[in-house]
């Protein structure tokens, strides 16, 4: 029976479609390389001296590769891999099944690491920094502490808010990888890749064009892509710039690479509210969304492309934003004198 602790990573056709188009070493991931080139030199390292390699934390916005990379980090030792999550490992017990499990040289891959409960968080300290764990048998005054010795094993988290990890805990990974938004020059890589693997020919243009609208995020690409080539197959079209523009419309995906809900939040506080401030709860209520999905989901894209601003008084549009809505300001005006 499989354990819903350690289970793979798998299951729904998307998953199972992005699997399929995951690079298996280093050398075949596309993008990131300062990170490749320090994971290199740290799994070299330990290959050369026959141990167990650091902790590591691999950090950064969702769908730019930290569980490929935890996958080949497995591959490049020629360590087995076990799979978990932080929301579920909810109390010291799940972890210390998890842990009591593993074999010498095991890499565990805990995605969402910042969500584990506090328990479980204290008893990770100690299987990270002396490879043990203490397990309390009984209650009250006959409580006592057993403890457990654990096979080495290497630990590596991945995080989307690594300012939510306890100091402590940050302090025990030998080495914090940060992802960042892949330049659109790399997400063509990526792309052209992933054409290959499906079996999809695109023109360099048209690649361009998936490349410049997919929030330089390769999990948002390669969907993307997906959604061309079905356009593609139904329409029999031909693989131009045409082709992939007319998908990506049907699809709201405008050229800036915002969908309908991005549209929704940019246009509610341009048109609404004046270019705002106005404040989250009230912007969710008008867009008809969950505040923490606008403020995790849209707002991060909306102000790395400069549309909208936080202030301590509410979200604002910018002029960039304004223009992007539709709203004709002063410094539009000026712009094409």
């Amino acid at each position: 029976m499989t354990d819903p602790l350690v289970d793979p990573v798998a299951g729904s056709d998307e998953l199972a479609f992005e699997g399929a188009l995951r690079p298996t070493s280093l050398a075949e991931f596309v993008g990131q390389p300062k990170v490749r080139g320090q994971l290199e030199v740290l799994l070299r390292a330990a290959t050369i001296q026959e141990r167990t390699p650091d902790h590591i934390l691999l950090a950064g916005p969702p769908g730019l590769g930290k569980t490929t990379l935890a996958m080949i980090i497995g591959a490049e030792t020629g360590r087995p891999i076990r799979f978990s999550s932080g929301p579920a490992i909810q109390h010291a017990g799940d972890l210390a099944a998890v842990l009591s499990a593993l074999v010498p040289g095991e890499v565990l891959f805990v995605d969402e690491i910042h969500r584990m409960a506090r328990s479980a968080e204290e008893m990770l300290y100690l299987a990270m920094e002396d490879f043990k764990i203490d397990i309390m048998v009984g209650k009250g005054a006959g409580a006592a502490s057993i403890p457990l010795e654990l096979a080495p094993f290497t630990l590596v988290g991945a995080t989307t808010r690594s300012g939510m990890l306890p100091a402590p805990l940050r302090d025990r990974f030998g080495f914090t990888a940060h992802l960042e938004h892949y330049a659109a020059a790399d997400l063509e890589r990526v792309l052209s890749r992933s054409a290959r693997l499906m079996d999809v020919a695109l023109e360099p243009a048209a690649l361009g064009e998936l490349a410049r609208r997919s929030r330089g995020t390769p999990r948002i690409a390669n969907r993307l892509l997906r959604r061309v080539r079905d356009w593609l197959l139904v329409h029999e079209g031909s693989s131009d710039l045409d082709g992939v523009r007319a998908a990506l419309e049907l699809y709201d995906v405008d050229e800036a690479g915002l969908d309908r809900i991005d549209r929704a939040v940019l246009e509610a506080i341009a048109h609404r509210f004046g270019g705002g401030p106005v404040g989250l709860s009230t912007l969710a209520a008008t867009v008809g969304e969950e505040a923490d999905t606008i403020e995790a989901v849209v707002e991060p894209f909306l102000v790395r492309e400069g549309l909208i601003g936080r202030t301590p008084r509410g979200r604002i549009a910018t002029p960039a934003g304004l223009r992007h809505a539709g709203v004709v300001t002063q410094d539009a005006t000026l712009d094409g004198v």
